[in-house]
């Protein structure tokens, strides 16, 4: 073991942040950085640590003793090794702006992920992924054959021992069903910022507002569209002499960014979810450093 990432949830109360910390310089650990936060609204306590072992302890002994803290705090606590690669299945429709840019962030190692695949309902970036070396797995939806598609997809997903699905522009509402198998596991982009404008046409709908702001969210999905909490959000500004297409060109190179920054997060466990909101913990010095420069 090098560094571990360490997370905590739980009910907030006294002593939690001491319990942790001395369980793991008991074990020879050392907290390179830390992130708290007591939601006193409702009553939930977070934390994430990056740590690294320096006197031989293993990951059997971490977890005894993360076991040990967790029955006398009641926080559900976790190591996860840094920096592993979180596997995941990236989904999306005709535009591909959000695909190629998480497609170009995995290639050059800036994003703590492994693709595992490409899932899409129209064969437009068949090759685009097949030169990347990756499996694409084109899957048709209809309303006819919509409950036999999302079992394929799972299907994929499942092989693929994918942690996390990301629609990169995915233009299928999920089910209800796959929406809660796959609960706090799935990454949407929303080409809005929400929650002012929903649905299949914002930017039609913001131009007809004559906003000066226009924006992309990033949240979890859920079975209520476009209501999951909310992971990232970013704006650009826009005057009243561009058009509808104009907000639509302008907004692409914000929803990437915004996709790839949530993306980012979640893999590195840095997202907890706190009812129906997140907390988001910023990163960790040096987490941003990508491995090659192209």
């Amino acid at each position: 073991m090098s560094h571990l990432i360490v997370t905590g949830t739980g009910p907030t109360k006294r002593g939690l942040v001491a319990a942790i910390s001395g369980g793991l310089s008991g074990l020879g650990c050392n907290i390179l950085d830390s992130a708290q936060f007591n939601d006193e609204e409702t009553g939930r306590f977070f934390l994430r640590m990056v740590i690294r072992p320096e006197t031989g302890a293993t990951r059997g002994d971490l977890e005894t003793a993360l076991a040990e803290i967790s029955t006398r705090t009641g926080l559900a606590l976790e190591a996860h090794e840094a920096p592993a690669r979180m596997r995941m299945i990236v989904m999306v429709s005709k535009f591909g702006h959000c695909l190629n840019d998480l497609l170009y962030r995995w290639r050059i190692g800036a994003l703590p992920v492994e693709i595992a695949g490409v899932i899409s309902n129209h064969e437009a970036y068949a090759a685009t992924v097949e030169g990347h070396g990756l499996p694409f797995h084109h899957i048709a939806v209809t309303p006819q054959n919509k409950p036999e598609a999302e079992a394929r997809i799972m299907a994929v997903v499942e092989e693929a021992e994918a942690e996390l699905v990301v629609l990169a522009r995915y233009m299928q509402v999920l089910s209800d069903t796959l929406c809660e198998r796959m609960a706090g596991r799935i990454i949407n982009i929303h080409q809005s910022f929400l929650p002012s404008f929903k649905g299949a046409v914002p930017y039609k709908q913001a131009h007809a507002r004559g906003v000066k702001l226009i924006g992309a969210t990033a949240h979890y999905v859920t079975a209520d569209l476009d209501e999951g909490p909310i992971i990232e959000q970013d704006t650009v500004r826009v005057t009243h002499a561009q058009s509808a297409g104009d907000l639509v060109a302008l907004g692409r190179d914000v929803e990437a960014q915004v996709l790839s920054r949530a993306v980012h997060a979640h893999a590195d466990r840095r997202v907890f979810l706190n009812e129906g909101k997140t907390v988001v913990f910023p990163a960790s010095p040096g987490a941003f450093v990508s491995e090659r420069m192209g």
